[in-house]
């Protein structure tokens, strides 16, 4: 792990210093690029992202950097909304307190499809620990017991589908974890979610 090359796309987003942070605990000696011969020669690549589909997606397509990722061949993990983005939509309240809503394009690189969630009267955003359980075998989770709890900070999330790793309930069930091919993704932040998260990013560099 230690020689190799490992870029955190740069999204523009706030959690990116964390993320550097977390993979430099474990070794890794990450660059923040959009420089497309930075990410295509990356063993590993992030995919972080905070804030709205909406505002990421123009900061993606600003940079250059859409048709880039999905052109990717090596393993790829989104973080949060870098996660989402990995979808195919995201349902965005786009008009206040109309509650109308607005599909945004995302990268469509999984199956699944983002929206409100939908908690009942538990609070929005969903923020602190929670469980998180898997519905299919991964590396991703080598080490990693079943129904371990990682910090999610979050009020959209992606439909269970085809494509999920690992659920969490939140009012109604969500996908946490989700992985197509060469794609993974967390919706909960490893980067802040300790030790067990800590685990799983090194078991993503190990891929």
């Amino acid at each position: 792990m230690q020689n190799q090359k490992i870029t955190v796309i740069d999204t523009g987003s706030a959690n990116l210093t964390s993320v550097v942070i977390a993979l430099r605990h474990l070794g890794a000696d990450p660059v923040i690029s959009t420089d497309e011969k930075t990410i295509r020669e990356s063993a590993r690549l992030i995919l972080p992202g905070v804030g709205t589909a909406s505002a990421a997606m123009k900061l993606l397509e600003e940079r250059q950097l859409p048709e880039l990722i999905r052109s990717l061949t090596q393993p790829v993990l989104g973080i949060c909304l870098g996660m989402q983005m990995l979808g195919i939509e995201s349902q965005e309240n786009m008009t206040g307190d109309s509650g109308e809503t607005v599909p945004v394009s995302c990268l469509g690189l999984v199956n699944g499809r983002v929206g409100l969630m939908k908690t009942g009267d538990l609070p929005l955003p969903h923020m602190g620990w929670d469980q998180v359980s898997c519905v299919r075998e991964s590396p991703l989770f080598k080490d990693i017991p079943d129904n371990s709890y990682f910090y999610f900070v979050h009020s959209y999330a992606m439909n269970v589908c085809a494509d999920t790793l690992a659920v969490t309930e939140y009012g109604e069930k969500f996908t946490a974890v989700v992985q197509k091919d060469n794609f993974f993704g967390t919706q909960f932040h490893p980067e802040k979610s300790g030790k067990i998260g800590a685990r799983l990013l090194n078991n993503f560099l190990n891929l």
